[in-house]
């Protein structure tokens, strides 16, 4: 036998082997998957990743169904989920709760609190955090996406980069239409456009109105959107309805067309408050996960993973937002030569001063995000609403439906006070937004 035909045998030989054990090695996963009691109905159809912890994966009541497939060594898989029931299921480092049902599609880098749905043609990527009994029906698009308990979406729905709240059960939820979507990518070719539809303060106590988002419409980020606010089906939202308590029609003027400038920013008072509120507001729920939330998954290690899961999806969130941000305040400088060329005379020195403050004091800025995320508060009402925080149930929506006014009242106060304290801090660099 030549040497070249010896080489060729050789590696034909070595490929083989590591095919052989790589088929050993999901056999084996797979094996002892179903011996520790996980329902796998047609073991040969599905993949399990070579760093997938099997002890991450619960043996109560968890069923994978046919063609799914599961990577990552963070993915955590607790009792009474159900993957891949309308169609297979890809996840990749994902943490699911309790009696979580993935039906069909991928999803990645994200967690899901108990109880939560989502139908079948889904994406979800990195970033996403979905709390108790939210639930999404078929072809749901996320990413940077934070829903709270309850929030229901409909068909067909492309919701990145926004934080939804409101409702207080599942016969009483904000609801998101079919064929609804955020816009979240500007023609300048920027994304610092996160939408609040609800907030953190009020939103976490499960006592406000529910928010409806009419089917065949959307809203163009970033936007304000308050409790027991509704926008009219196959309306196209611009604006800002912090306040709430509205039937929104859109009945603005129609705009005649214009010229086009890539680069240009008309004006950006509005985009900078609402990207500074966000973020405001994320680094609020980060607070409380880590004084509230964490008090309830105590028991036993999957849960702290869930826990550390959904605390993680916060920091992929902020670090996301603030880099955005960044991205918005470098292209100032250029935004102020195009403009000036354009306007002359006309142009505004208020919207150039503003221009110039955020491009000029991003790093002060961002440096303030960053010393806010470890303020905790307005200690006086943080503990006065820690007071009647019981654990014992462990059941979080019961515990929090259960709180009496005077708590509701103080833990919303407390943070709020999160909230302005991050305002207040990024503001000062930007005196001409005041």
């Amino acid at each position: 036998m030549s040497e070249i035909i010896f080489t060729k045998v050789i590696k034909k030989y070595e490929s083989e082997k590591r095919y052989n054990n790589m088929v050993y090695r999901k056999n084996s996963l797979i094996n002892d998957l179903i011996e520790k009691g996980v329902k796998i109905p047609n073991p040969s159809s599905v993949e399990i990743g070579e760093g997938v912890d099997i002890n991450l994966i619960s043996s109560e009541d968890v069923t994978i169904h046919s063609g799914c497939k599961i990577f990552g060594k963070r993915t955590l898989i607790m009792s009474g989920v159900k993957l891949g029931r309308r169609s297979p299921v890809t996840i990749n480092n994902c943490q699911l709760g309790r009696n979580v049902e993935l039906r069909g599609g991928y999803f990645e880098e994200s967690t899901f609190l108990d109880s939560v749905i989502m139908g079948d043609g889904a994406e979800v990527r990195e970033g996403c955090l979905l709390e108790e009994e939210a639930n999404g029906a078929h072809t749901v698009g996320l990413k940077q996406t934070i829903l709270f308990p309850f929030v229901t979406l409909g068909s067909i729905i492309n919701f990145c980069d926004i934080l939804m709240a409101g409702g207080t059960s599942r016969t009483n939820h904000s609801e998101v239409g079919s064929s609804y979507i955020h816009f979240n990518y500007t023609p300048n070719q920027d994304k610092a456009i996160a939408s609040l539809v609800g907030d953190v303060a009020y939103g976490v106590m499960l006592n406000q109105p529910p928010i409806f988002l009419g089917g065949q419409g959307g809203i163009v980020g970033p936007s304000q959107i308050g409790y027991n606010t509704v926008i009219a089906a196959g309306v196209i939202y611009r604006g800002d309805c912090p306040q709430g308590n509205k039937l929104l029609m859109s009945k603005e003027p129609q705009k005649e067309d214009m010229d086009f400038y890539p680069g240009l920013y008309s004006g950006i008072k509005r985009r900078v408050i609402n990207c500074i509120e966000y973020i405001a507001n994320i680094i609020a729920l980060r607070q409380w996960y880590l004084i509230v939330r964490s008090k309830f998954y105590q028991a036993n290690n999957m849960e702290k993973l869930l826990y550390e899961g959904a605390l993680e999806k916060l920091e992929i969130i902020f670090n996301e937002r603030i880099k955005r941000f960044k991205q918005l305040a470098n292209k100032m400088e250029t935004s102020i030569e195009l403009y000036e060329s354009i306007m002359g005379n006309k142009a505004s020195r208020e919207l150039i001063k503003q221009k110039r403050e955020l491009f000029e004091n991003i790093q002060k800025i961002e440096n303030g995000f960053k010393e806010c995320l470890s303020f905790s508060g307005d200690k006086k009402r943080r503990d006065e609403f820690l007071e009647d925080i019981k654990t014992t149930n462990k059941e979080y929506i019961t515990v929090i439906k259960n709180l009496n006014r005077d708590s509701i009242k103080a833990g919303t106060l407390w943070l709020l006070s999160i909230v302005e304290e991050t305002r207040n801090t990024v503001l000062k660099h930007l005196p001409s937004f005041n």
